[in-house]
């Protein structure tokens, strides 16, 4: 035994020296950390009236606001993640929102909210401003939009739901923790019980990717989560989307827009229709706006309309911003302008029993689009309510016009007309074809990209250019068809058929050096384009403008519909 006392000793010894030098090692290489992670700098947030959103599974950048108890999104983030259809009219400090049968309104910094059923008060304020932001209650949102959102606070905090999808779910078999990376030493953000459920995000090797119920996303260790099952999310059910009904036609529109420049031109009605077939709805040119508060000159005529829906013919008025001096932005962004001039419409609308208003807005800016797509919405409750149908005029998209937003327009107007012309125009600077089938189909395309293609329309011309190019001057003037054929005719020219254009090409050089071109517009050249229209299953055809057309093009017009 004494032998044994001095080996004893050594390995004790030994013992002891090894825990000194390797314990340190191991426990910083395995022992559990137990910091816990700063949870505003986790959620990015600098004082307590921040909320962080946890949008589905992810911490976006945005954050919500407290005030008063009652959560707030900016309207930059309600138009990014959840509904761009608020309308704000900063002159007149009203947020308004525009259903089927009313637009729902409330004055900024107001806890009442204006419905068709009557004032409703909240016990918040509705919209508010904090330093110059705009901000919208959370729970206002909500009532027409399909989300849904669970807030926490310490610190503060919203789970949102957008979408509701099968996701895959565990219990926790053992209390642990949830860190913000995966490893023991990784500090952490959350306890979670025995028993806790998690949404499994991502599982790795010996970690797994997870959220808490009250938004913490983070790791766990796999030996503590049980097994994962499938699991589909509640939807929403106390919203209901509303239905904007259109008043499409069960056949195909045939529109053409006939030119009235004064009282006397409605008298050409019978003349400008003579050759037509197949023609359903005439839009006449009949009011101009003439001022910036929402008023309009009017060549409207009774007769008219009892003679037009005598031959059949539905009668949608044009209204347009082209001939007078008018400032677009002015009516548009006044809550109180756009009233009026919705209610003169409607008004002039019920007067002559028109069948359907036609808007011709152009040359709209850019800054003008949002109140350009408010009015149209606020335009389409008084005629659905009076079964009248809207339509609405648009350039052939591109980049540049996107403000206009058709997607809108398709919700709300009864019909998206494409003005599908002017491809070449007075100013161009080279001569061109007014509509080749390259840029017919590109209107097309882009357009039922937004709008269901029942209600698209597409306008073709019966017109063209006759171009003349001298060096660097390059000039035209616009003529009917049977102006272009004679023009062609007189100079002994054969047209030639062009695979591009799809179109019949015309040119001559005078003695003066000039070239002369023309891409004629034909019974050929809509034929081509009618079939196009055919492939996109759209809504019908317009025509600008009535009286420019040679009358063959009628028998192509009649094969179109008759598809």
């Amino acid at each position: 035994m004494k032998r044994l006392i001095p080996v004893i000793i050594a390995i004790a010894l030994i013992l002891a020296v090894g825990y000194f030098v390797f314990y340190p090692e191991f426990r910083e290489r395995y022992e559990y950390s137990e910091e816990h992670a700063d949870l505003m700098e986790y959620f990015n947030l600098t004082n307590d009236t921040e909320a962080a959103i946890i949008l589905q599974d992810t911490v976006i950048p945005e954050k919500a606001r407290i005030f008063d108890g009652t959560y707030y999104f900016d309207l930059d983030t309600v138009y990014k993640y959840f509904n761009t259809r608020f309308y704000v009219d900063e002159r007149e400090g009203l947020v308004l929102y525009s259903l089927p049968d009313f637009t729902v309104r409330t004055v900024i910094g107001s806890q009442i909210i204006d419905k068709k059923s009557g004032e409703i008060n909240r016990p918040y304020k509705v919209a508010r401003y904090e330093r110059d932001v705009l901000y919208l209650a959370v729970d206002f949102v909500r009532e027409y939009t399909n989300f849904s959102y669970e807030s926490f606070v310490n610190p503060g905090r919203m789970q949102v739901y957008t979408e509701w999808n099968d996701i895959r779910v565990a219990k926790i078999n053992r209390d642990t923790q949830v860190r913000y990376r995966g490893g023991v030493k990784s500090a952490i953000l959350t306890d979670i019980a025995s028993g806790g459920r998690v949404t499994v995000l991502e599982v790795m090797e010996t970690w797994a990717k997870v959220k808490t119920e009250d938004g913490f996303i983070g790791y766990v260790e796999n030996r503590r989560l049980g097994e994962a099952y499938s699991e589909r999310q509640l939807p929403v059910i106390n919203y209901e989307e509303p239905e904007y009904k259109s008043q499409t036609r069960d056949h195909k529109i045939s529109l053409g827009w006939h030119y009235i420049g004064g009282i006397a031109g409605n008298d050409t009605l019978t003349e400008v229709t003579r050759n037509t077939q197949g023609l359903n709805v005439i839009s006449p040119t009949w009011f101009f706006l003439n001022d910036d508060e929402g008023n309009f000159l009017s060549f409207a005529s009774s007769s008219y309309v009892s003679n037009a829906h005598g031959m059949g013919l539905e009668v949608w008025a044009l209204v347009e911003n082209m001939t007078n001096n008018v400032d677009m932005f002015e009516i548009l962004s006044s809550t109180t302008k756009r009233t009026r001039l919705i209610a003169n419409l409607i008004d002039a609308a019920l007067l002559y029993n028109l069948d359907g208003i036609n808007i011709d807005f152009e040359e709209l800016r850019a800054n003008t689009g949002v109140h350009f797509a408010q009015f149209i919405r606020e335009l389409s409750i008084p005629c659905r309510e009076h079964e009248l149908v809207l339509s609405v005029d648009n350039y052939v998209p591109f980049g540049f016009n996107d403000f206009y937003n058709r997607k809108e327009q398709g919700v709300f107007a009864d019909y998206v007309i494409i003005m599908g012309y002017d491809e070449h125009y007075k100013g161009s600077e080279k001569a061109g074809s007014v509509a080749s089938i390259n840029y017919v189909e590109h209107g097309i395309k882009r357009t039922v990209e937004q709008v269901p293609p029942h209600k698209v329309i597409n306008g073709v011309p019966f017109y063209t250019r006759i171009w003349e190019t001298k060096g660097s001057s390059v000039s035209s003037q616009a003529v009917g068809m049977e102006l272009a054929r004679d023009w062609v005719a007189n100079r002994n020219l054969t047209p030639i058929w062009d695979e591009e254009t799809c179109q019949n090409y015309a040119e001559h050089i005078d003695s003066s050096g000039a070239r002369h071109q023309v891409w004629l517009e034909d019974a050929e050249s809509l034929r081509v384009k009618f079939n196009v229209m055919e492939n996109y299953e759209i809504g019908g055809v317009a025509f600008w403008q009535l009286g420019q057309e040679t009358p063959e093009i009628w028998e192509v017009v009649l094969e179109y519909l008759s598809k």
